[in-house]
């Protein structure tokens, strides 16, 4: 009797696959001005005073999983065009002034309600931090722990005494630690004293198990990882927190993202593919 083989795909390959089988074409109507970006519809409008993109894949994958990504959209996009061809949307809300300042969640606060009760989004998003983007991802988290899939930060800023404060090892950003200054309202002394930067709010997190990854160069001179990621990983482990690290050795200034960016696509796909519409991750 002739026996048959099995035949076994890689995981990655079923996720993808599940992705797309039940994906639906998009059917909500994005506001503002129409452009090209990457193959797929960018859509630039305004929203709470503030500037908004959400760019809408071909087909949308079930549940509408979306990406929120804070800062610098459209610098080192692999990790969004590959989720874009997978079905998520990617959503940006430019709060980068307000350097993850209570007013900052208020606007980030306004931009959820309106993408999920309007455009239907996924109630849990992965948010996307990368450079000052990692204050508002994890303030945001912080205060709304239960809207979250998961949070991924590149080279993310963790202490704002860190940059642009230049309390370590790095030169202190003189305009952006004043813009600082304004959106929190403190005196330099006040902001020295703060105790409500990531690095020091990571319980909610911890508590509501959200995963976290970071993608850091290990000789960063602007955004110290010592100061920085570093401490964010320690302690959300004493927490009892799920975090990776990804370092990228021997490269210095402030590097971004991954060449290829399976990794990061593979974390935010296992952590959104069961958080659609209010589902848990």
């Amino acid at each position: 009797m002739k026996r048959t083989r099995s035949i076994r795909f890689p995981r990655s390959i079923v996720v993808c696959s599940i992705l797309l089988l039940a994906a639906q074409p998009c059917s909500a109507t994005f506001p503002g001005q129409q452009s090209e970006w990457h193959g797929f519809i960018r859509h630039d409008f305004s929203h709470d005073g503030r500037r908004c993109i959400i760019v809408a894949p071909k087909q949308s994958a079930e549940g509408t999983p979306w990406v929120w990504r804070a800062r610098f959209f459209g610098h080192e996009p692999q990790a969004d065009i590959a989720l874009l061809k997978l079905g998520f949307h990617v959503a940006y809300c430019d709060v980068a002034q307000l350097f993850g300042s209570p007013t900052a969640v208020k606007h980030w606060n306004s931009f959820y309600e309106r993408v999920t009760k309007e455009f239907g989004f996924a109630k849990k998003p992965a948010l996307e931090g990368m450079s000052r983007g990692g204050l508002i991802v994890y303030n945001w988290t912080a205060a709304n722990p239960d809207k979250v899939a998961c949070l991924y930060g590149d080279a993310p800023v963790c202490d704002f005494k860190s940059w642009p404060g230049g309390n370590g090892t790095n030169k202190r950003s003189d305009r952006a630690w004043a813009d600082c200054l304004k959106a929190y309202g403190l005196a330099e002394e006040q902001a020295l004293a703060y105790r409500g930067n990531p690095i020091d709010n990571l319980k909610p997190l911890a508590e509501a198990k959200i995963p976290i990854l970071h993608v850091v160069g290990a000789a960063d001179e602007t955004v110290p990882v010592a100061e920085n990621s570093a401490i964010i990983e320690a302690r959300y482990k004493e927490l009892g927190g799920d975090i990776t690290v990804i370092s990228k050795p021997g490269i210095g200034h402030h590097p971004h993202a991954l060449k290829e960016p399976k990794p990061i696509v593979d974390f935010i796909v296992k952590h959104t593919l069961n958080a659609g519409k209010g589902g848990s991750p």
